[in-house]
């Protein structure tokens, strides 16, 4: 069509003819004209007035009436324009008018898009065999693009309109536009297929061993963000070695672009040296803190020192001490806090009224290490707030002295009162008793629940009556006057007659509690929160809101007050130079704020479980500087057990949202890998310790292949009792070293522990195990070892047994990651990370009368297949005075004893069975009698009490049967004592008891 007929048709114009549309639209709902106008459409009346082309959704529509035609323009979404009563030849020249001008109109826009057009079907091509992983931020520019330019232009355009021809090129934009992920997972399989061909070769000989396919995947995909998980024994540095030598080989960075980091020196070295033997180019591992000392110096012009205490454990501790010291002697309001913390006064006495058993009140005392400023240990809270007023005040006195009046014919133990005041003989006692006013108004004396409130009151009534017998002077204070808070007030009042106040200078009080190596604890937890502060980059105002959210009270209050004047004169002591924590915010900020210019394209790190908060926003501050910078990490959730030095496993958790990229409006993009297969444990070892561990569901779940099977059994239980431990352990090595031998070698064994107490003697068990390689190490040393056999020691139920029952203090929750509601969770990985550590092997030597708990797992689930050579004798019994545990207590040469765990406390002890002098008779239904689990001898049970039975023994008026427990208890018995059988022996009925020693407080 030549222009002037183009023309001719963009001025055309329909009218309807008045009689027919009247008839068709006698309400004039339709316009009566349309009138063409270059990009635009009149109509005469109706809803749209003026219509633009690109309004229109579809070719006109023409449709013939008995009498006239109507011309249709679909404006789309259910909108539409007609005109009534028109010729049928005027109403098809205008449609065919309105189509050529709506087909020029899109092609004209479209082609203003030629260049961005060319570009993108370049791109897309190019991702049809791309040579680069099609990393979300390669890809995304394209993806944002093609949206863009359908959004704008494409989606407005007609597809009629345009014409097929012009449509089938731009396929591949809307495809791009409208389905991104899909294109992008399509070139993304292209890509790796043709580069696990392409470097074949390389993977076959990069390492001593082919890689395997997970390896080989881990390396080809180069995500904006890749996470690695490498299971223990899974190769890691084989995957980050030959990361390194194929993003230099393959010609995708330069040396000078891979930044790769590990936490230690000694890996960090030998990741350099692997690389560079591998593609023969030098490429430096750093340490964070290498690289963070490196970002300083290139900014700043030179790097700052070291301070001395950084890199000095006990150096950093005597600093802090010294400061603590400092602060002390100079500032009179921070010294009253320190010393009131010293004493207990900001801590959180527990209730002994909410406690339902004695065993469960003496744990809670117990695990409070009740020691006063002067150096006692002493029974209750309430007496650790009596000893410490009287020591502040310079009021000398004696913890639980012997009356100074023997006192004969009472049958109880030495009467040892509270305290004694040495200025004044004066004897204090303090009562754990409360008031409760009756139904009728009286008022009472109350008792914990777990107490026998008649003999407590009884014994209250004795004591004052020896006193008062004795003319000697009691003062007494009770739990009552505590919980009306005036316990320490009334105290004042109740001794000011006997004696003189001399309030103890704050300094000399610090001293003395120095030298009883009270402050060391403290130290350590200001030195370790510090640190943890200082690396998580806090600040004291978001510590102090966090300790309110938490209701951490007083104790909170008084902490963030002392460590705020510590933390300021560190600083100020630190002067110009830096410790490790500023090191690497130093570097953050720089980069942050763009001082610092990264050379770095792609961030290879090492062991990524133990990224803490800061380290990993100096990665994210490095990433962030180039869009097309990539992030590869390695590391294993599993094996994360450094939270107490600041690590996170929360940042590996949620590793595509602190790291990932962004691509088709999702955030977070990354890519996992998991390696798998380990090199290093059978099936019995490496399938066991992933059940073990995924316990905790909120690990990620990996695939574990072992590296082969084993015919028998390869976890061992080992029963140790307390004075069989060392010939358990060589009994174990022995069994061991007659198993075949590795070709050419000794078999290896490696002796690990949850604390380095346990080290046994190294010298002899070599010398008496020639054959066998032995080490040790603690559990968190040996990460990264591995061994034939591993023989874990002491999987006790102890305090620092294993799992360790030693819990944080909890103010370290104000600058520690967030706590992980499974029990145990940090445990079991250290668990785990013992098991992996074996090839072949694992023996595990545990208690038999207080078995770890893990090891009561182990054992009670068939699927781990663990051998025991016998069920574990019991010999840890109820204590029958509060509920605890009786021990077993070997007797040396001669028979064993069995004592409460609450031994400061409870007190109960307890002989062995006279028979085998090993077990313990215990009560058994329907005959009351009570017979020894060990040996079946029956003894007869006392009447009184629920742990005893009658032993012969003489008195005034001859031979009766008394309790074994006297004179704890005083039962007895006027009958003939009867001896029951027993598997083995004869019982002397008239064979006297061992002496029970000591006994427990009354």
């Amino acid at each position: 069509m030549s222009e002037t007929e183009l023309d001719l048709w963009i001025s055309m114009k329909l009218v309807s003819r008045p009689l027919p549309a009247f008839l068709s639209d006698p309400f004039r709902k339709n316009p009566r004209a349309l009138a063409l106008q270059d990009d635009t459409i009149a109509a005469s009346d109706g809803a749209h007035a003026r219509i633009h082309l690109s309004e229109i959704a579809a070719s006109p529509v023409v449709q013939r009436g008995r009498v006239s035609a109507r011309l249709t323009l679909d404006l789309g979404n259910q909108s539409f324009v007609l005109i009534p009563g028109v010729q049928e030849a005027a109403a098809r020249a205008f449609a065919q008018a309105v189509e050529t001008a709506w087909s020029g109109y899109n092609l004209a826009q479209l082609s203003k898009e030629d260049d961005a057009i060319a570009s993108l079907l370049t791109a897309i091509e190019g991702l049809k065999a791309p040579t680069m992983y099609p990393a979300a931020c390669l890809v995304a520019p394209a993806a944002s693009q093609a949206a863009d330019l359908d959004a704008r232009v494409l989606k407005k355009l007609n597809s009629a309109a345009l014409g097929k021809e012009t449509m089938a090129r731009l396929a591949p934009i809307l495809e791009l536009a409208r389905n991104p992920e899909q294109l992008r997972d399509a070139a993304i399989a292209a890509f790796i297929d043709q580069q696990l061909t392409d470097w074949k070769a390389f993977f076959d000989t990069v390492e001593s061993m082919p890689l395997t396919p997970e390896q080989r995947l881990s390396v080809v995909v180069d995500e904006d963000a890749t996470l690695v998980l490498a299971g223990a024994g899974s190769g890691k540095t084989s995957v980050i070695t030959a990361k390194a030598a194929y993003l230099v080989k393959a010609g995708i960075r330069q040396p000078h672009e891979l930044l790769l980091l590990a936490f230690a020196k000694d890996a960090a070295t030998e990741m350099s040296e692997r690389i560079e033997a591998r593609c023969g180019v030098p490429i430096m591992a750093r340490t964070f803190h290498a690289l963070a000392y490196e970002i300083i110096g290139t900014v700043e012009g030179e790097k700052p020192p070291l301070a001395p205490t950084a890199t000095d454990d006990k150096a950093f501790l005597q600093l802090i001490k010294d400061i603590l010291r400092d602060i002390v002697s100079r500032m009179a309001d921070i010294a009253g806090t320190v010393v009131g913390w010293f004493a207990g006064f900001f801590d959180d006495i527990p209730n002994a009224w909410d406690y339902d058993s004695a065993h469960k009140w003496y744990s809670e005392v117990e695990s409070r290490n009740l020691r006063s400023l002067k150096g006692d240990t002493v029974a209750s809270f309430e007496e650790l707030m009596i000893a410490n007023w009287l020591y502040l005040n310079g009021i000398a006195y004696e913890y639980e002295p012997t009356y100074e009046h023997k006192l004969t014919g009472t049958g109880k133990r030495a009467y040892t009162p509270d305290f004694r005041l040495t200025e004044s003989g004066v004897y204090l006692e303090h009562f754990g008793v409360r008031k409760t006013t009756g139904k009728d108004g009286t008022e009472e004396l109350t008792t914990a629940p777990f107490i026998d409130r008649d003999a407590y009151l009884e014994s209250m009534t004795w004591k004052r009556e020896v006193h008062a017998e004795h003319e000697t002077i009691l003062i007494e204070t009770y739990s009552w006057e505590n919980e009306e808070g005036r316990l320490l007030e009334a105290l004042a009042e109740k001794v000011a007659p006997h004696v003189t106040l001399r309030p103890r200078p704050a300094l000399e009080i610090y001293d003395s509690v120095t030298s009883l190596g009270v402050v060391d604890g403290f130290t350590s937890l200001i030195a370790t929160f510090l640190r943890h502060f200082k690396n998580g980059g806090y600040h004291l105002d978001d510590c102090e809101t966090k300790a309110a959210t938490l209701k951490m009270g007083k104790r909170g209050e008084a902490f963030l007050k002392i460590f705020g004047a510590v933390y300021s004169e560190y600083q100020d002591r630190l002067g110009e130079r830096i410790d490790f924590e500023d090191m690497v915010n130093r570097a953050t900020v720089l980069v942050e704020s763009g001082r610092y210019d990264s050379p770095f394209r792609h961030i290879l790190v090492d062991e990524f479980q133990d990224i803490s908060t800061g380290r990993a926003r100096l990665i994210q501050a490095l990433k962030n500087q180039h869009a097309e910078a990539r992030m590869f990490a390695v590391g294993d959730d599993w094996q994360s057990i450094y939270r107490f030095a600041g690590s996170d496993i929360h940042i590996m958790r949620n590793f595509g949202r602190e790291f990932g990229g962004v691509f088709a409006g999702h955030t977070g993009v990354h890519r996992t890998v998991d390696l798998g297969r380990t090199f290093r444990s059978v099936d019995k070892i490496a399938l066991a310790a992933r059940r073990f561990v995924l316990c905790n569901p909120a690990q990620i779940t990996k695939t574990v292949v072992p590296a082969g099977e084993a015919e028998h059994p390869a976890i061992r239980i080992a029963w140790t009792r307390r004075e069989t431990g060392d010939q358990v352990l060589d009994d174990s090595l022995k069994a061991l070293a007659a198993e075949p031998a590795p070709p050419g070698r000794k078999a290896t064994v490696l002796l690990l522990g949850r604390y380095r107490f346990v080290e046994p003697d190294m010298r002899g068990l070599r010398r008496r195990h020639p054959n066998l390689t032995i080490t040790f190490k603690t559990i968190h040393a040996s990460k990264g070892l591995e061994a034939d056999h591993v023989v874990l020691l002491g999987a006790d139920s102890a305090r620092m047994g294993f799992p360790s029952m030693i819990v944080d203090d909890p103010l370290l929750a104000l600058v520690s990651p967030e706590a992980e509601p499974f029990a145990n969770a940090e445990e079991r990985r250290v668990m785990y990370v013992a098991m992996t550590r074996a090839r072949r092997t694992l023996t595990i030597l545990a208690s038999e009368a207080r078995p770890s708990a893990f090891v009561t797992e182990l054992l009670k689930d068939p699927a781990y297949d663990v051998a025991s050579p016998h069920e574990a004798q019991e010999r840890t019994h109820t204590c029958g005075q509060c509920g605890g545990r009786l021990l077993f207590m070997p007797g040396g040469d001669g028979p064993g004893w069995y004592r409460c765990e609450h031994i400061k406390h409870c007190g109960n002890r307890m002989p062995a069975c006279p028979a085998c002098g090993t077990g313990l008779p215990v009560h058994q239904e329907p005959e009351g009698e009570k017979i020894c689990g060990e040996c079946g001898a029956v003894q007869e049970p006392c009447p009184e009490c629920t742990d005893g039975w009658l032993v012969e023994r003489k008195g005034r008026y001859g031979t009766f049967l008394g309790c074994v427990r006297f004179p704890d208890c005083t039962g007895k018995s006027k009958k003939e004592r009867q001896v029951g059988k027993r598997t083995s022996g004869e019982l002397d009925a008239g064979k006297r008891q061992r002496p029970l020693g000591k006994p427990g407080r009354r």
